[in-house]
């Protein structure tokens, strides 16, 4: 009897997994987030990809890295770090620069911040740069309050910091931003806390 054929499997689709820093599929994000940096803030800013011990993305220490894998390969991924006992701190956002304009972004962030409820965060923080125009709007768009004033002119607001407080309960509405424009006290207030990237 003659073996009928199989059409073949579909790929498949992107998937996270939860890996330490060490992990060699984490090599393509921190060469391409120094890469970035680089060419938008100069040789200083590569340090930022160092800043923090690889522990401080790991779950013992409150962190996680995750990344988003198509076929075996890592096309995005992003990690949060403890800020405080009930704050997660999202660091190493990235998504390769070969699949961009995938709503990749917005998938990390989402899973990010599911995770981050998990164990216990009630609010998420993070900074970005002045000359990411693209981060800022992915967190505006995605819920994110702003801590700073949105109609300053660009690059006048370094580091450009943002909140979202997470849900306290199943079937919670997600953190909606801020009507106001003006929140200049909080933001001074958490930039005093943390010096973060390109001050």
């Amino acid at each position: 009897m003659t073996p009928v054929a199989r059409p073949p499997s579909p790929t498949a689709g992107p998937d996270f997994v939860h890996v330490p820093v060490s992990d060699p599929r984490v090599g393509p994000l921190l060469r391409e987030l120094g890469r970035e940096y680089t060419e938008r803030y100069g040789p200083q800013a590569r340090a930022e990809i160092a800043r923090y011990p690889d522990e401080e993305f790991t779950p013992p220490y409150g962190g996680l890295l995750l990344l988003l894998l198509e076929d075996g390969e890592a096309v995005a991924g992003g990690a949060f770090r403890r800020y405080d006992a009930t704050t997660a701190e999202l660091k190493r956002i990235w998504t390769h620069s070969a699949h961009r304009r995938r709503g990749l972004a917005r998938r990390v962030v989402a899973a990010l911040e599911r995770e981050a409820a998990a164990r216990g965060y009630r609010r998420v923080y993070l900074t970005t740069g002045p000359r990411q125009p693209e981060a800022r709007s992915l967190y505006l768009a995605t819920g994110y309050t702003p801590l700073f004033d949105t109609e300053a002119a660009p690059g006048t607001v370094d580091p450009v910091p943002f909140e979202k407080h997470l849900p306290t309960e199943p079937g919670a509405a997600p953190g909606r931003p801020a009507r106001d424009r003006f929140t200049h006290v909080r933001a001074r207030d958490e930039q005093e806390r943390h010096d973060d990237l390109h001050r």
